[in-house]
């Protein structure tokens, strides 16, 4: 297999998109996210260009990067100047890269037009660049801009650009579509016939002008190129450059080329959404291969399909790029979609439950309700219908006011009474508007009793009229989208009562935030190890002192009730052990500590373990094995985070 390396130009070329502007501790933190993911090269910026990028390029030595290298970027000397003397030059040598790039003009139009000077004297300020840069032990990847323009117009002069880049050492030279204006057959052609004049490693470097970026990249590595430059999600300048997460999905699933390692691969969808994030960018939903639509399946043929076999409408698995398949619920559904989507919960059997549930939408949906993209409302909905809904708090009342100061600025407030665990709780919050000020209100009510809300936070509102004839009566449907640390999931709310409908989308986020907390740890697994040296004589058989039993249960549900196998009970001269139950209260993500006890009962005889009171808000979540007689040790061990809790014996 022929390698082919990746050479990420997001934080240069991916910045001269509208709108994005990135911080230096940015940069860091998306360099290390793309050295994680494996590509090959990281371009970090135009050293003379602003401090931002110099200092990138300070901090960025300092880090230990597992593969990447990084790249500062420039261009070739000006004209009438030599390298030495050359300020743009001595910058990219100044920030000390093993890397740099740097840019000459390869159409003769931008010679005489944008530089005004002559062909000769470009051709020798490509040389004395490369040359120069080359004495000082730096691997030179060269960009002949416009390349295929000045191809298309003027073929012999854009051969001898790119042959003198050769000439002076350069390690890699990247042809580049500047304008986007490319189609795939001719570039491909071009790229065959330049990859016949060339011994350096030939690159492709195409703008998304004409939507064929990712297109022409590929087409471009099937004709001789090694290197491929683009963007995450192809951001950049105008439409864009060649995204990535296309390009690297494509060639390693789909070709013979070594690009990627398919273990990294699965961490492509994770690296778009990060980037997206801290661009501040809308992600693209139908963005192939890591946009959320990506292996959406909304129509009831095509779900009934999906549900057979994945083949039928996927062209992969959506885990190979850590995405994931998704089955909407709408007016389209059949009863295949709501089998398809139910699957997790085991209902794929219960005819009777799938009609009632899609005889649920159907009519919500009349109603002006839509699941397309409130995927935790629809979760709920389907716990209801099979009786697994759990309810966390009951509303009493709220209030919202929105009222100006005296400089003419809006405040909002929210009031919210609310009964968790039997307790009321009576709260007031502010906020920038009154969905806002409710939910931080209904923070402030349920995080003493649920502290993992502190994670979770609105990340998008936006409401619809359903019927705008009726005018100020119409009906509005509110959608909210919500996101922890690790997943996103909308919900969604409809009434005449724009407060009513946030409210109603609000509470159902709340709630699939709390369920899908409790599912997680229910998935996860005690490894319980006794040291028994402690245990009476009386309840121990001699040749067994001093072992060690190691015990492990799957947790399944809330509450975990943990009986000794009949294999241990004989190996420890028992006649029966009762049941334990421990309660335990959160310390921490992932970290759980024991919080009171049970007693344990062993040949007819009552072993009592203290009694420990329990603080108000602990919550029979996990279970294990204490014995008050016994050294412990007991680890919980979900999603490879482990948490440990060591109890010497009379300790429990």
């Amino acid at each position: 297999m022929e390698k082919v390396t990746i050479y990420d130009t997001t934080l240069r070329d991916g910045t001269q998109a509208e709108g994005v502007s990135l911080s230096g501790q940015d940069k860091i933190l998306i360099a290390l996210k793309l050295d994680d993911l494996g590509v090959d090269y990281i371009e970090g910026g135009y050293p003379l260009s602003n401090p931002k990028d110099i200092s990138f390029f300070k901090e960025i030595k300092n880090l230990s990067l597992k593969k990447a290298k990084v790249a500062a970027f420039g261009s070739t000397r000006k004209a009438g100047a030599t390298p030495e003397t050359d300020q743009g030059v001595n910058a990219l040598l100044s920030v000390e890269t093993p890397v740099v790039t740097v840019v000459g003009k390869s159409w003769d139009f931008h010679v005489t037009e944008v530089l005004q000077t002559t062909l000769d004297e470009n051709l020798r300020m490509v040389d004395d660049t490369i040359t120069y840069l080359k004495s000082r032990n730096r691997e030179v990847v060269f960009d002949a801009e416009h390349f295929f323009d000045g191809y298309k117009r003027n073929p012999d002069y854009a051969i001898k650009v790119i042959k003198t880049a050769e000439d002076a050492g350069a390690d890699v030279i990247a042809l580049c579509d500047t304008n986007g204006g490319c189609l795939p057959l001719e570039l491909g052609d071009i790229v065959k016939l330049v990859n016949g004049y060339i011994n350096a490693t030939l690159g492709i470097h195409a703008h998304n002008d004409s939507d064929a970026a990712v297109a022409n990249s590929i087409i471009a590595v099937n004709n001789g190129a090694r290197q491929v430059q683009g963007t995450i999600n192809g951001i950049g300048e105008r439409c864009g450059n060649a995204d990535l997460c296309s390009v690297v999905s494509n060639l390693t699933l789909k070709t013979s080329f070594a690009c990627f390692d398919e273990t990294n691969l699965q961490k492509i969808t994770d690296v778009s959404r990060y980037v997206y994030e801290t661009v501040n960018m809308i992600p693209r939903q139908n963005q192939p291969f890591v946009g959320k639509s990506a292996f959406t399946h909304k129509g009831g043929l095509h779900a009934h399909a999906v549900a057979k076999n994945k083949e039928t409408y996927e062209h992969i698995e959506p885990e190979k790029v850590g995405n994931e398949r998704r089955i909407l619920i709408s007016e389209l559904s059949g009863g295949a979609s709501i089998l398809a989507k139910t699957e997790k919960y085991s209902l794929t059997q219960d005819k009777e439950v799938m009609r009632k549930i899609l005889n649920q939408v159907q009519e919500l949906e009349n109603e002006g309700y839509q699941f397309e993209s409130a995927e935790g409302s629809f979760v709920l909905l389907v716990k209801k219908a099979v009786g697994k809904h759990k309810t966390f708090f009951e509303l009493e009342e709220f209030r919202v006011m929105v009222e100006k100061n005296k400089d003419g600025v809006p405040i909002s407030e929210a009031i919210v009474k609310v009964n968790v665990n039997g307790n009321t709780e009576f709260t007031v919050g502010e906020g920038d508007g009154p969905v806002h000020a409710l939910d931080s209100a209904l923070r402030k009510a349920l995080e003493n009793y649920y502290p993992s809300l502190a994670n979770m936070r609105l990340a998008d509102f936006k409401v619809r009229v359903i019927n705008p004839k009726s005018g100020t009566a119409a009906k509005v449907r509110v959608v909210i989208e919500s996101k922890d640390n690790e997943d996103i999931w909308g919900t969604v709310g409809v009434s005449e009562n724009l407060i009513e409908a946030s409210w109603q989308a609000l509470v159902d986020s709340v709630e699939y935030k709390l369920l899908k907390d409790i599912e997680k740890k229910s998935n996860g697994k005690f490894n319980v190890k006794i040291d028994v040296k402690n245990w009476q004589n009386s309840y121990l058989a001699d040749d067994k002192k001093g072992e060690s039993i190691e015990l492990e249960a799957v947790v399944d549900t809330e509450i975990a009730d943990l009986a000794l196998p009949a294999d241990i009970i004989e190996r420890l001269n028992l006649e029966e052990l009762g049941k334990i139950r421990v309660y335990t209260s959160d310390a921490g993500e992932h970290e759980y500590r024991i919080m009171g006890i049970t007693e344990i009962t062993a040949q007819g005889k009552t072993c009592h373990s203290r009694a420990i009171e329990l603080p108000a808000g602990s919550k029979p979540l996990l279970g294990s094995i204490p014995l008050k007689m016994m050294d412990l040790q007991v680890s919980y061990e979900e999603n490879n985070l482990k948490s440990t809790t060591k109890l010497a014996a009379g300790e429990q």
